[in-house]
C-alpha cells in the first residue's frame, strides 16, 4: 500500500538541509540546451558510433520541444534515439527513457510504458525511468501501477519532477491538502523562474483563485500550446471577454487538428466551442487509446453536448471513481445528472 504522507514528511525534512541553487532565466535554459544539442552533434560528427551520444542528443531535443513548444523537435529526436538503438539495441537505458519521453510528448501511453518498462528494468535506480512509467500510467489509468512508480520516484530523487508529480496524484484522488503540500514543496525545490511560476500558478488553480487574463496571456507568449491558450480561453471568459476568448479556443483547436495526437483536448474545447458530432469523434478516438479518468470525462461531456446524456453517464461515473473533483469535471457531470432528472 503506497503511504505518501510519511515519505513526503521525510523528504521535507532531508531536502529543507540542501543548499540552494541558482534561477536560470527561461531563454538561458532553451540557449544552455541549444547549446548542449550543438555540443553533441559536433562529438557525433567526430564519433557517429557512440550510441549513448545519439540518446543524449535525443533526450534534449525532446526537452527542447517541451520548452518551447516546437514540435520540430520531436523527428530530430526519434532520429536521434532510433540511431542510438541502431548501435546498441540492448540494455540502452538512455535511449528508452528517451524514447519513452517522446512517446509520451506524442500522447503514445501504451508506447510510452513498455519503453518506460523497458527502461527501467535496465536502469531500476533512474527517476527519469520511473518518471516516464509514471505519466504513461497515469493516462492508461493505471492508478495502481502509476502510485508504485510514483514512490519509486519520490524515493529515488525528491525534487521538482517527483513532487509535481505527487501533486498531480494527490488532486485525482480528492486529497487537495496533500496535492498542495507537494506542489509546496515542489515550489521550494524550483531551481528557474520557469519552475517556481509553474508551481504558483498550479498552487493558484490548487486553492481556487482565479489568476488575471494577463498572467495567461505571458504564459502563452512563452509557450503557445493548447493547454495554456485554453487556460487564456477560460480567464478571458471571466473576465467578460468572450469575443478574445473565442480567439483562444479557435486557435488551440487550430494547432490541434494540425498537430495530431491529443485528441483529450480536441474533444473538450469542441464539445465547448465547436462541433458537437466532432467532439464526439475526438473523445471516442480517445477512449479506444486509453481508458483513464480524464477519457471518461471528455467522452461523457461530449456524449452529453450530443444529447446522449444516460450514455453519459457511466462514463461520469468513472471520471470521479478515485476521488477527482476538477471544477469542470463537476460542472460536466452536474449538467448531465440534471438533464437526467
Amino acid at each position: 500500500m503506497w503511504k505518501p504522507l510519511p515519505l513526503l514528511a521525510a523528504l521535507l525534512a532531508v531536502a529543507a538541509c540542501a543548499p540552494p541553487q541558482a534561477a536560470t532565466p527561461a531563454a538561458t535554459q532553451t540557449s544552455s540546451l541549444q547549446r548542449n544539442a550543438e555540443a553533441l552533434q559536433a562529438k557525433l560528427r567526430r564519433t557517429p558510433q557512440d550510441a549513448a551520444a545519439w540518446a543524449q542528443l535525443g533526450a534534449t531535443h525532446v526537452e527542447l520541444a517541451r520548452v518551447t513548444f516546437d514540435p520540430q523537435h520531436h523527428p530530430r529526436a526519434e532520429k536521434a534515439l532510433t540511431e542510438s538503438l541502431r548501435l546498441k539495441p540492448e540494455g540502452n537505458g538512455e535511449a528508452f527513457v528517451g524514447r519513452g519521453a517522446l512517446a509520451n510528448a506524442r500522447h503514445e501511453f501504451a508506447a510510452a510504458r513498455d519503453w518506460g518498462q523497458r527502461a527501467v528494468a535496465v536502469l531500476p535506480d533512474s527517476a527519469a525511468a520511473q518518471g516516464v512509467l509514471v505519466d504513461a500510467l497515469t493516462q492508461l489509468g493505471d492508478d495502481a501501477g502509476a502510485s508504485v512508480a510514483l514512490q519509486r520516484m519520490l524515493d529515488l530523487r525528491p525534487g521538482v519532477a517527483s513532487f509535481t508529480r505527487a501533486a498531480y496524484h494527490f488532486e485525482l484522488h480528492g486529497r487537495l491538502d496533500e496535492a498542495r503540500g507537494a506542489m509546496e514543496r515542489a515550489l521550494e525545490s524550483a531551481t528557474t523562474p520557469d519552475q517556481a511560476e509553474f508551481c504558483r500558478l498550479h498552487l493558484d488553480e490548487l486553492a481556487g483563485r482565479d489568476r488575471p487574463p494577463e498572467t495567461y496571456r505571458e504564459l502563452v507568449s512563452k509557450a503557445p500550446s493548447p493547454e495554456h491558450l485554453v487556460k487564456y480561453g477560460k480567464a478571458l471568459d471571466k473576465a467578460g471577454r468572450s469575443v478574445e476568448a473565442r480567439a483562444q479556443y479557435d486557435l488551440a483547436l487550430q494547432q490541434l487538428r494540425a498537430l495530431g495526437g491529443d485528441d483529450l483536448t480536441a474533444a473538450l474545447i469542441a464539445a465547448d466551442h465547436g462541433d458537437p458530432a466532432e467532439a464526439l469523434r475526438f473523445a471516442e478516438k480517445e477512449w479506444a487509446k486509453r481508458q483513464s479518468v480524464f477519457t471518461a470525462d471528455a467522452l461523457a461531456w461530449a456524449l452529453h453536448v450530443n444529447k446522449r446524456s444516460a450514455e453519459a453517464l457511466p462514463y461520469s461515473d468513472r471520471a470521479v471513481a478515485l476521488g477527482w473533483r476538477d471544477p469542470e469535471v463537476l460542472r460536466h457531470r452536474e449538467a448531465i445528472l440534471g438533464s437526467l432528472r
